[in-house]
């Protein structure tokens, strides 16, 4: 079990979303970020100052895989998330001890599993 966590342009979220769809990558949770890495830097006026900053707006993208989904969804990930810019972005790939879906008390592999066939049989 793993949890990749992508930081990835907000202009490329679209297209990470299709490449992990068709990647057959269903579930994963989005959040808006601030980061930098290599960008440039740039001048905001807050509450009343100018502040030098080297913030850019980011997406966070959160999705919990099985060892088995693991190099599909990095790879939909650098696909899709790449403009060969500075400020693209980074994946980070991290070990999981327990996965619970917490509707049905699940773990693990059938925590992560897509629950289309169980929904529409709970109909």
């Amino acid at each position: 079990m793993k949890l990749i966590i992508a930081i990835v342009r907000k202009e490329r979220l679209n297209a990470v979303l299709e490449a992990l769809f068709n990647a057959e990558v269903r579930g994963l949770t989005i959040s808006a970020a601030e980061g930098h890495g290599g960008e440039l830097k740039r001048v905001r006026t807050y509450r009343g100052m100018s502040v030098e900053m080297e913030l850019q707006e980011k997406v966070r993208l959160e999705i919990g895989v099985s060892e088995s989904f693991v190099e599909k969804t990095v790879s939909a990930l650098m696909t899709a998330a790449r403009t060969g810019e500075v400020g693209d972005g980074k994946i980070f790939v991290l070990p999981v001890h327990k996965i619970y879906r917490i509707r049905t008390a699940e773990e693990d592999e059938t925590a992560v599993t897509p629950v289309d066939g169980v929904a529409a049989e709970a109909r």
